[in-house]
């Protein structure tokens, strides 16, 4: 049985960092869904808009791996850019996706946690106000509707680079938003917060780069595996990092890995079938 978590929220979540940065993560115990059908996770997962790229599930999923070395673990990607929390309000079309995704998910995996972060597009002093409020019943209705009442929720902060940005006038406000999001971690049962605590961003200002975005999900394995809050960076992150990284590839995920090059144009037939009885033969 695949164990499942439900990705939703808005940019920072589907993932911005850019793939040439960091070295992929590829493991064919990783899946995502895909018009309700599991798949070999390859990023970007969440494919929300053209400009979607390294996000914080494949890390997450990666840590996740490490400690579970026999099982196997399910993405399912819900996130939307730009999508404020009025956007997620329970009936609205990006919570009824969330829903029917997690629904066909359910068929054939058990959803084990939920993955949230937003709140960039909430960073004024009267949508912080309200916060917690429109929160709580998104997740008690998500719950609800997924017959998993005590299913963890793990939290992300927004990045502490935002107010500098070129687009800093618009987040001076985003303390309050991670004010909310942290009491909240603390006041509600099953919620933990993982921090983004000195983690950088893409040129934008907005967007984690890749390698934060790494580190972010590490973080948000850590909150969800000893189920507590994550207020600062972990001692041993770049540690876990460079483990995911020098993971050997699998026969299977060398020959994946080689159709993919041959079926985007760039290896030659000829070259594609001599590597792969090179790699048939190892």
């Amino acid at each position: 049985m695949i164990h499942s978590f439900l990705m939703i929220g808005q940019s920072n979540m589907a993932g911005r960092g850019y793939a040439k940065e960091v070295p992929p993560i590829f493991d064919e115990h990783i899946k995502m869904l895909r018009n309700g059908l599991w798949q070999i996770m390859s990023e970007p997962i969440n494919y929300d808009r053209p400009s979607s790229g390294v996000g914080l599930a494949a890390s997450f999923a990666a840590a996740w791996r490490l400690d579970n070395t026999q099982n196997e673990i399910g993405l399912i990607p819900c996130a939307d850019g730009g999508t404020s929390l009025d956007d997620w309000a329970v009936d609205g079309a990006l919570f009824e996706n969330a829903i029917s995704q997690a629904r066909l998910a359910q068929r054939t995996s058990e959803i084990k946690g939920i993955l949230w972060h937003q709140g960039e597009s909430d960073c004024s002093p009267e949508k912080a106000e309200k916060y917690q409020e429109k929160f709580s019943k998104i997740i008690e209705t998500l719950r609800k509707e997924l017959n998993s009442p005590k299913i963890p929720l793990i939290i992300g902060g927004l990045g502490d680079y935002l107010s500098h940005g070129i687009f800093g006038p618009y987040f001076i406000h985003y303390p309050l938003v991670n004010q909310q999001l942290e009491q909240f971690a603390q006041t509600h049962e099953n919620c933990y917060f993982a921090t983004a605590k000195d983690l950088t961003a893409n040129p934008d200002g907005v967007h984690f780069n890749a390698h934060s975005q790494r580190l972010l999900g590490i973080r948000y394995y850590h909150a969800y595996r000893d189920l507590k809050n994550i207020f600062n960076p972990l001692p041993d992150e770049d540690g876990i990092l460079e483990n995911i990284y020098k993971r050997s590839y699998t026969k299977t995920e060398k020959i994946k890995l080689l159709e993919h090059e041959f079926a985007v144009g760039n290896i030659e037939s000829k070259d594609y079938l001599n590597e792969l009885k090179a790699i048939s033969q190892e």
